[in-house]
């Protein structure tokens, strides 16, 4: 194998922090390398120079044996690098054909060849497998499909070396084994992808060579096949990893939330639910299982306030509900951990230290007058005892969430959520994206608050998950309940098939 990537001693400094300090890197034709690591260990950073987003302190880089200058995304387009990110890069309003296209110039002419680039983008499509609809807007597409718009957009491109951050964290199980067969196809092509990646499982079975970074350096690159998920695990986290085992409780506590016969637009399969029944009891977790998309989403909403039901009665603490809105929710302490950190849970432009008090600043503790005139000593003494007890990592409890770690984000969410002592938390996704570290905090976080009475509503489409943390599971398959089963020993087969619809 040829090298096609050399990253050498590459450092980044943001004022005095060192987001990636003499990092190493070299990648081969037709490999699949796995950059693994923490949330903030430098991984997005580092692809953001290689990308030419950011230019890197010190370090060199080069292709193909020859030293490169990549000073913005157009020139790293033109050496043949492309990148698909966790949060794609699509514009909604335009149909697929016109995303792949947008910003492309093919040849010398004023006029797009539309019916030339068409043959050319399906030829690109059915080579690699990227089953995508060219006439179709981005909204009424899949997430998967979006994902493969976004390579073949990288691939139309002449990318050579595809840089895929986080690509399964938001897909069905078979929606990844589709991407994986993908990324086979264009190694077979001596084509090279840098896989970003915190599951161990995905990571041991597409991956080539996995290099750790840990705190913005290099810990060592390994071979697939001379390591498994403990080593990995530890060497991301500095230190050896106790698995987790959360004892399972059988509640019989009050009911803090109750869904009878609830149905929201059950015309539509996967974005309705057909008369729902179901009980969360204080200290519990009750675990929705199925694969995203079939019904989850309209559920946790409904137990959040966001929308109303069509049919049915919501019961929250023993009350009918009859004025769904967020604000009363939270004012009976209920608790969302929203499973879009960045459109639902923050305010990516406001800092740290004011997304940690979004939901408080009308407390007396924060202000003047009900939100009048905030007290700002006593907000920054709470965001700095915050960020000690959650272990945020940020430069500062000044800066700006949009630049943290999705797991440094996660935690705001989840400190902010937790602080008001919650009898119910609604916990979406809650650990999708995050690496083994950020996640172990956020389940611990979860059990003892069940251990401390709180009622928790877990929604994963994580299966291991729900497994290890749920007290009862319930599974929903095309907005229907198919059944509830015990988090003992649970029944994985009967769980499994009931997860396909196949349930009693």
């Amino acid at each position: 194998m040829k090298e096609l990537l050399k990253m050498e001693q590459i450092t980044k400094q943001f004022g005095d922090v060192y987001a990636n300090r003499n990092i190493n890197l070299s990648v081969m034709e037709g490999e699949v390398h796995t950059l693994l690591g923490e949330n903030g260990a430098g991984k997005s950073t580092l692809m953001n120079i290689l990308i030419g987003l950011y230019q890197p302190t010190a370090g060199t880089i080069y292709l193909r044996g020859e030293k490169v200058k990549i000073d913005s995304p157009k020139a790293a387009v033109k050496m043949g690098i492309g990148m698909v990110h966790q949060h794609f890069m699509l514009v909604e309003a335009m149909t697929v054909l016109e995303n792949i296209i947008l910003g492309s110039r093919k040849d010398s002419s004023v006029f797009i060849k539309k019916d030339q680039v068409r043959k050319e983008i399906l030829a690109l499509s059915e080579k690699y497998g990227l089953d995508v609809e060219l006439d179709k807007q981005i909204t009424e597409i899949s997430v998967g499909a979006q994902q493969r718009v976004e390579i073949l957009k990288a691939l139309y491109r002449g990318a050579e070396l595809l840089i895929l951050d986080e690509p399964t964290a938001a897909l069905t199980d078979i929606e990844a084994e589709g991407l994986f067969s993908i990324i086979r196809k264009l190694t077979g092509e001596q084509k090279s992808v840098i896989f970003i990646s915190h599951k161990m499982r995905e990571v041991l079975s597409i991956s080539d060579r996995i290099t750790i970074l840990r705190a913005g350096e290099t810990v060592t690159t390994l071979n697939k096949e001379d390591t498994d998920g403990t080593q990995l695990a530890n060497l991301m986290i500095g230190r050896e990893m106790v698995p987790s085992n959360y004892k399972k409780v059988t509640s019989d506590g009050d009911e803090v939330l109750s869904f009878q016969n609830i149905s929201y637009q059950k015309q539509h399969k996967h974005s309705g639910l057909n008369q729902v029944s179901l009980t969360i009891r204080k200290g519990e977790i009750l675990g929705i299982a199925g694969v995203d998309g079939n019904g989850q989403s309209q559920l946790a909403q409904l137990a959040a306030g966001i929308i109303a039901p069509e049919e049915g009665e919501v019961m929250l603490k023993a009350s009918r509900v009859s004025r769904f809105a967020p604000n009363g929710f939270i004012l009976s302490h209920v608790s969302h951990v929203p499973e879009d950190r960045n459109k639902m849970g923050l305010i990516g432009n406001m800092t740290v230290r004011e997304n940690l008090i979004l939901k408080a600043t009308e407390e007396a503790r924060f202000s003047y007058g009900h939100g009048a005139l905030l007290k700002n000593k006593a907000i920054t003494k709470f965001a700095l005892e915050m960020k000690e007890k959650n272990d945020i990592r940020c430069a500062s409890i000044e800066q700006e969430v949009r630049n943290l770690s999705g797991g440094n984000q996660q935690k705001i969410i989840l400190a902010r959520e937790m602080e008001n002592d919650p009898e119910l938390l609604i916990a979406v996704h809650p650990t999708r994206g995050l690496d083994i570290g950020a996640a172990r905090y956020v389940h611990d976080t979860m059990a003892a608050a069940r251990d401390q009475g709180c009622a928790i509503l877990l929604i994963s489409a994580d299966f291991d998950e729900i497994l290890n943390l749920s007290d009862r599971i319930l599974v929903m398959f095309e907005g229907q309940v198919m059944g509830t089963y015990s988090g003992v020993n649970p029944p994985i087969e009967q769980i499994s098939l009931a997860m396909a619809g196949k349930g009693n």
